[in-house]
This record gives structure tokens, sequence and C-alpha cells, in this order.
């Protein structure tokens, strides 16, 4: 391929991922509105969040299984055709429910097309980075972690963009925000179409594909099982009452098939290292996603009526702006920086830095004091997911797409189930706190000896898994009839959520721990070192030609394919970034980016 179909073929992947960031921030920043217009509570708002998140992994995955045999061509229209889907649906919804004299029918209907839709955004999104970070990945086969680093700088420059063209929309109706992802959307199709695409790495190193799914086996496919299981149970729980003994051992069974299908054909357990991986990217991707996902409506209540004029501080989604523009700057300079600490000591020196900046989030009052500690955290996250693909990316290249792509939906299934409806739950345990430390609250009868009546809370639980409990409505919904004490009250419950930031640091401080853990096992082994793979002459099961260049429609998931941060998102957001580590060196933004290996003279290096 010459060097102009690779610059189109590289900055169209690079606005694909973009128009992803597009559709995360653009759901994020209209959460909180949305559980106003459709009356849910924290952990029902949670899981509209999570819809836009977790059905990502069921695409990125799905599509690692098969994308050598259809090509990126096609797994490109299908990501576009969910991105056109989801701002079609999003801007009727908007004027379903927003209609002057919407009934009660007219707003459930509103909140149907925006949940469906937030689906099938998310199953666009997944199966952007499914083809994105293989095709880069195979352009660049020798550079693998600087060009993915920067090619997934789009993901935080596309959150920066679209939350800034979101904010200065203002109080524009919803519909139009929601609708703006089209325009990248376009782009990217319109770029894309007549590129030649490239042989996967996998195939052309004549890996067979049952030796890709060994490399992932049956330990991670368990934890698929377990996802997806928790997540099927959920999503078809009735909106009163509990779901069925039979569903639920349906969809058990389901979860136990994923498993045993798995083991029957590749007959192998996986790799350790691989199940350990995966194992931290649960907890990285509630720290990154999650925490982006729920930032802006946590701070809301921080900043609002703040000021001294009694105006809002600023708007909440600066917070997320800002930060998304220190990862985007940095993800350009990680191949330097991750050589001098090693992929694995970047990833622990982030977890701890993540942990600082959680903990002050949490609790910093004030402009200064947000921002200062919001710096930190930036720092923490921006490396956590890329780097962590490298790792995977540098240690198990014969996993191809699916090790990658299966690590990366793992961590937005993981947040998009578990980890957006935990937070919620955080911020509903921090509510009936403050109303707790309130001593209004007291004096109106709804707290007692320190604890609060049991009649103003109501019991919930999420996938049979988190039990949680809410206040029953605000202050006068409880029973309070002193104005002045039910509007204290309220106000302390509003600023509450913030506290559960603080919480958060339990994911980080696990992470933190696994990561010194594997650098003394690599150190016992000499090290770490990355793994190659030979050319193979393109042998193998699925041995073909590129998705264009002559012979076939095997253009498929190169061994460092990565899901992404979007959700994501987060990191995406979802979704992810990619493979962190690398020696930048002489290597600017579009240095060599004609060239399918060594581009731009920058080291070779075998550093995450």
């Amino acid at each position: 391929m010459d060097d102009r179909n690779n610059k189109i073929l590289f900055w169209g992947c690079f606005i694909a991922l973009i128009t992803t960031a597009f559709g995360f921030i653009g759901r994020m920043f209209l959460i909180g509105e949305w559980a106003t217009e459709f009356d849910l509570d924290g952990p029902q708002a949670g899981r509209l969040a999570g819809v836009g998140i977790w059905p990502f992994a069921v695409s990125i995955i799905g599509f690692s299984l098969f994308i050598d045999k259809i090509g990126y061509r096609v797994s490109m229209i299908f990501a576009f055709a969910g991105h056109i889907i989801w701002a079609i649906m999003g801007f009727i919804a908007w004027q379903i429910g927003a209609a002057e004299g919407a009934t009660a029918a007219d707003k459930a209907t509103a909140y149907s097309l925006v949940y469906w839709g937030s689906l099938i955004l998310a199953l666009g999104n997944g199966t952007v980075e499914a083809f994105i970070n293989p095709v880069v990945a195979t352009m660049f086969n020798k550079e693998k972690v600087k060009w993915l680093n920067i090619l997934h700088a789009g993901w935080p420059g596309g959150l920066v963009l679209a939350g800034m063209i979101t904010i200065f929309m203002g109080d524009m109706e919803w519909g139009y925000k929601v609708g703006m992802i089209a325009i990248p959307a376009v782009v990217y199709l319109l770029m894309l179409l007549p590129c030649k695409f490239p042989v996967s790495e996998r195939v052309a190193s004549g890996v067979s594909y049952k030796e890709m799914l060994s490399e992932f086996g049956v330990l991670g496919a368990a934890i698929v099982g377990f996802l997806v299981t928790l997540q099927l149970m959920d999503f078809f729980k009735p909106a009163e009452g509990e779901l069925s003994a039979s569903l639920t051992y349906t969809f058990i069974g389901i979860g136990v098939a994923i498993v045993a299908a798995f083991g029957v054909y590749t007959q192998s357990l996986g790799r350790p290292l691989m199940f350990v991986l995966v194992l931290i990217m649960m907890p990285l991707a509630t720290t990154e996603i999650g925490t982006d996902g729920w930032i802006t409506g946590v701070m809301t209540g921080v900043v609002a009526g703040a000021a001294a004029d009694g105006s809002d501080l600023f708007h909440p989604g600066w917070i997320l702006v800002y930060t998304s523009l220190i990862m985007a700057v940095l993800r350009f300079f990680a191949g330097p920086i991750s050589h001098k600490l090693s992929a694995l000591g970047l990833l622990a020196v982030s977890s701890i830095l993540a942990i600082i900046g959680l903990y002050t989030l949490g609790g910093a009052v004030g402009i200064a004091a947000i921002f200062i500690a919001a710096t930190v955290y930036a720092f923490g996250k921006t490396f956590f997911w890329p780097t962590m693909l490298g790792v995977v990316s540098e240690q198990m290249p014969k996993g191809g797409a699916l090790s990658l792509n299966a690590i990366s939906g793992i961590g937005m299934l993981a947040v998009g189930t578990l980890g957006f409806p935990y937070i919620g739950a955080l911020q509903a345990e921090k509510a009936i706190e403050a109303v707790e430390a309130t001593e209004s609250a007291a004096t109106a009868g709804l707290v007692k000896d320190g604890v609060i009546k049991a009649d103003v809370l109501t019991d919930k639980k999420i996938y049979e898994v988190i039990k949680y409990q809410v206040l029953n409505g605000n202050a006068a919904a409880m029973g309070v009839t002193d104005e002045a004490a039910a509007k204290e009250i309220d106000e302390n419950v509003t600023k509450s959520a913030q506290g559960a930031l603080g919480n958060m640091i339990v994911f980080p401080s696990i992470m933190l721990v696994a990561y010194l853990l594997l650098m003394g096992y690599f150190k016992q082994g000499g090290g770490y070192q990355a793994v190659e793979l030979d050319d193979g002459g393109g042998g193998g099961d699925d041995a073909g030609g590129g998705d264009d260049a002559g012979g076939g429609d095997d253009a498929g998931g190169g061994d460092d394919a990565g899901g992404g941060d979007d959700a994501g998102g987060g990191d995406d957001a979802g979704g992810g970034d990619d493979a962190g580590g690398g020696d930048d060196a002489g290597g600017g933004d579009d240095a060599g980016i004609g060239k399918a290996e060594d581009p731009g003279g920058g080291d070779e290096s075998d550093e995450g």
C-alpha cells in the first residue's frame, strides 16, 4: 500500500475513534437531564449509562472471532450504521419526550428509544475498536506501541472536542446534542470506504485460529460467561418484580455454555498471565471509564450555586474536558515515558496517582482545589488502558485480535454491568450518610441516634449482586414539613455524591498491588521482554490477502488488536486505548506514516 493510502487509512481510523468519543460524552453529559426527565434514581441512571457501554464488549469480542473472514471494510460499515441509527433514534426520542403535552406513555416511548439507541451506539463503538486497532498494529508492526498510542489520543481528543461543543451549545435541546455524532461518522465513512486495508499480522505469521483462541482459553471464557450472565439477568428483568427462576437458570446455562464451547474447541485453560491481566482490567476500566461516566453528574451538586454571586461555579462538564485534554496530549508522548519506567512501572505509578487524585477529588472545594485534584487524577488515568493493552500485545501476540479485543471487551462489560451501577449505589449510600449527618434531619424525625429511619428507605438490588438502599425521594417526600429543614437536607444530599469518588480508590489500590506483584514475577525471569512473532509467510488456516489488497477477505485482527475506552469508555466510553510504551525517539505525529515497518526512525522498543 502506498503512503497516501496509509495516511488516509490511519487518520480515518483516528476520526472513527473520535466519533465513539462523541457518542460517549454526549450521553454522559445528558445522564443527569435524562434522570430528571424520565424519573430515574442513581443506580437506574447508572444502568442507562451502562447500556451505552457493555454492548461494546459484545461487538468487539464478536467481531474479533470472524473479522479475519469478513474483512475490515464490512466492520467499518457496521460501525457507521450504529452511529447513524443512534443519532436518528436519539433525535426522535427528544421530539417525542419534549413535545408539548407529552404524556407518561410518550415519556416511556422516549426513554425506550434512548435506551435501545444507546445499546446500538455501543455496538457501533465496539466495532470501531475491533477494526481500527488491528489495522494500525499491522501497518506499523515494528512500532505498535507508539502508533497505537497516537491513534488512541483520538479518544480523549474527541472527548475534548465534543465536550466543548456540548457545553457551548448550552440550553439547546438535547436532541441536537445527540445528533451531532453524525458529522464525524460521515467523515470517517467517506475517508475509509475507498482505502485498501492490510493483511492481519496473525494471518501473515501463520498463527492458526485455534492457537489464537487457546491464548484466551477457558479461564478467560469463564469471566466472559459470568459477566454475560449478569448482564442478561438485568437486561430481561421486568420493571416490577423479580426475574423468574426459569429465565435465571437459562441465563446461567448460557454462561456455562460459553465456557464449555470454548473448552471443547481449544482444549486449553489459556495463558495464566492472560487470566491475571483480564482480572486487572475490570477495576482498571471502572477507575477510568466508570469515573469519567459519572464525574459530570457527581460534581454538579458541588459547583451548583457555589460562586460568590450564587451562580454555578463552572459547568461540571469542564472537569471531564480538562482531564481529557491532558490525556490527549500525554498519549502522544507515551513512548519515551514508558521507556524510562517500563510498562508495569508506568502502570504502578499511574495507580498511585489515581489513588491520590480520586481521594482528593472526593473532598475538594473551590475551583483551584477541584482542578488540582483533577490534574493528578488525569495523569493517573492517562496511560492505564493503552499501557495495559501494550502488555497484552507484547506478551500474547499469538492471541491476535481476540486477546486484545477480548480484554478490552471484558473491561467495558465489567464497567457497564458492575462499575456504573456500583458507583450509583455508592452515591445512594453517601446520600443516606448526608441525611444522617444533618442536624435538621434529626429535628424533623428522619434520624434517631445518628441512624436514619428504616421507613424512609427502599431496598433495591441490581444483577442479584449489588444490593443497596435509596431515600424515598426528597425531604418533603420523606415527610419533612419545615421548609428550611427540607432545603438544608436536600442541598446536603445533592452535594454528597462527590464523596463517592473517594470510595473509588479501592479499584486503583487493587491494581497497584497487582502490578507490583507482576513486576516481581517478571524480575525473577530476567526482566520484562516483549514476545515477537516470526513471519510465517501467511500460512495457517486464515491465510489470505487483505480486505482489498489482492486475494481474499482476510483482513483482520492483528495481534495487537485492542479495545478501546469507549466506551465508552471510557477510556474509554466506553472504550479503550492501546499499547503504552515503546521509544518514541525521532517520530513526530506523522513521522513515517506511510511505511509499514519502523516508521519515523524511532527505536524499536522491547519495553511495554
